[in-house]
């Protein structure tokens, strides 16, 4: 059964983003209970070949977007590389002092200056894909304060108009909290990829930002030659 649904997906017979027929309609196609069905597509959903969202039911999985593990990627480039629309959402924007909290995304306290705080939601055809939330130091990044990221990402805008010269990242595996659960349409606890970056230039940071991606939606690659543990990569 699970084997055959597998099969179904790889070999296309059962596209990206088709919905699967409901569970009970599945439990008696393949003459199995519905919790047995409930299982398998458990476990073709941990295997990243299913999503299943409570509203929308189960999905065959879109192809997992890729960003390399050192690179700072546009978000924009990972969705359009899976095929799909891409679009950014804001859902929250003000400026305020710094907080101690914020020395969690920026490894290191902000200074006590203002910051430019913002929340906004990456979309893949329309989907939540990735939660993004930011900080931004408008002393460093001149013309941020000047924008209202309605359209254009905060990350997209720093590519293009502030320079950096170091940046650090922190990856890890978390669990989607209640509110992060509702905002990416997922299920409460739903393991999640967080990579949390702090930029530089010359001695003050620019930005720090926390991206959470729905487990099964990303990845992370990494290129690297025989060579690669012997000393750091220059670029």
């Amino acid at each position: 059964m699970v084997e055959d649904i597998r099969s179904l997906i790889v070999d296309g017979a059962w596209p990206p983003g088709s919905r699967l027929p409901v569970e009970t309609d599945l439990a008696e196609r393949y003459g199995v209970s519905r919790m047995t069905m409930n299982k398998a597509l458990g476990q073709l959903a941990r295997e990243g070949f299913l999503v299943r969202r409570k509203k929308s039911g189960t999905q065959v999985a879109q192809p997992r977007a890729e960003s390399a593990v050192v690179a700072i990627a546009d978000i924009r480039d990972e969705v359009r590389r899976s095929g799909r629309a891409y679009r950014f959402r804001l859902l929250a924007r003000r400026t305020r002092p710094g907080k101690e909290e914020d020395a969690l995304l920026l490894g290191g306290a902000t200074g006590g200056g203002p910051v430019l705080w913002l929340q906004g939601l990456h979309l893949a055809d329309d989907r939540p894909f990735c939660l993004e939330t930011r900080l931004i130091n408008p002393a460093a990044a001149e013309g941020a304060t000047a924008q209202d990221f309605a359209a254009l990402a905060p990350g997209a805008w720093l590519l293009q108009a502030v320079p950096w010269s170091v940046a650090s990242h922190r990856v890890r595996a978390v669990n989607a909290t209640a509110a992060e659960a509702k905002l990416l349409e997922i299920a409460v606890g739903e393991a999640c990829l967080e990579i949390v970056r702090r930029t530089n230039a010359a001695g003050d940071w620019v930005t720090g930002v926390r991206l959470l991606y729905p487990g099964s939606e990303h990845q992370l690659v990494a290129n690297f030659g025989p060579e690669a543990g012997a000393a750091p990569a220059r670029g």
